[in-house]
């Protein structure tokens, strides 16, 4: 998936690259079993029978849910199939991690030993080739909420105001991520399905926090229109840049999250402010790249009090002894 909004709004990602959810499975069945207890996996079938979504579908003109991009682009992943878009399952491995096909094979040879042969410095040169073709790797924290961002903060005016689609959902990284969608059982060879520490629960929810602002920001920039939309999005940013506020107070050593607050309210939350706003989310996404590559959240445990706890999470993840 294209990280952040394409130019009409509408998150896309290179379907000709697309090499599907099997192709991940053959090495990655635990991860591939969570998945499919996951509502990522269930939406392929269910979202066509909902009722809510083809009023949608009708209010916007789609006569086929599974056919038509505005739904296919967040609900599916899509293949390009005898020159035409085929949705072959739903939220998958390459909607977070990006198409695979010019990354799965670099990423999974072992520098063309085997996985004890393989030493540290030709696994990390792997790792490092495999990202620069477009793999966004667990590690890729901003890249990787980014992904989630485009479509949990609905990228497409027209479809709250004329269809009225949720404007987004009510997301949170930690929460989310540590729920049904959980799947690290890579690293314990599937013999757990393990939470994430504590450091990175922090670094989860700093930069949750600090990408629901940047997109809210994005959005408000682009709403041409006084009505639900833009009304929602202003919501969420005034939302994000409160709870960033106290997390900037929690943690006084990380500067840059203060930083971020100024850049929230750099530019005036209304119509025709484009180019205040569209520079006040870029610093926001500098800042959180920086924070990024500088920070592991180790020296970050005054979050912990606002992080939320896993009575919070979404569902419950499976796959792995223990869960």
């Amino acid at each position: 998936m294209i990280i952040g909004f394409a130019a009409d709004g509408v998150v896309a990602s290179d379907q000709a690259k697309i090499v599907g959810p099997n192709a991940c499975a053959e090495c990655h069945k635990q991860e591939a079993e969570a998945w499919k207890g996951s509502h990522h996996f269930k939406t392929f079938r269910e979202m066509p029978r909902r009722k809510e979504a083809n009023e949608i579908a009708e209010k916007m003109g789609v006569q086929r849910i599974r056919s038509e991009s505005l739904c296919l682009n967040c609900h599916y992943t899509v293949q390009q199939k005898e020159n035409r878009a085929q949705p072959i399952a739903g939220i998958s491995c390459e909607s977070c991690h990006s198409p695979g096909e010019d990354w799965i094979k670099v990423h999974s040879q072992f520098s063309g030993k085997t996985e004890k042969t393989e030493t540290k410095a030709e696994a990390d040169a792997r790792w490092k080739l495999a990202e620069s073709k477009g793999m966004i790797r667990p590690s890729s924290l901003y890249r990787l909420a980014m992904n989630c961002y485009s479509c949990h903060v609905v990228p497409q005016e027209d479809l709250v105001n004329k269809g009225g689609h949720p404007a987004g959902s009510a997301f949170e990284l930690v929460s989310w991520s540590q729920g049904e969608v959980r799947h690290n059982t890579w690293h314990s060879k599937g013999k757990e399905n393990v939470p994430a520490s504590a450091a990175r629960k922090r670094m989860l929810y700093l930069v949750g926090l600090g990408v629901e602002l940047e997109t809210g920001i994005r959005a408000v920039s682009r709403a041409t229109a006084r009505k639900l939309y833009a009304f929602e999005m202003a919501k969420r940013v005034d939302r994000a840049r409160k709870q960033l506020a106290a997390a900037a107070k929690a943690a006084p050593n990380v500067p840059e999250i203060a930083k971020m607050v100024e850049h929230a309210y750099s530019a005036g939350l209304k119509l025709n402010n484009e180019r205040y706003l569209a520079a006040a989310a870029d610093g926001v996404s500098k800042l959180l790249v920086s924070i990024s590559e500088k920070y592991d959240g180790s020296t970050m445990a005054g979050l912990d009090s606002l992080i939320p706890g896993p009575d919070k999470f979404k569902g419950a993840p499976s796959g792995g002894a223990g869960n």
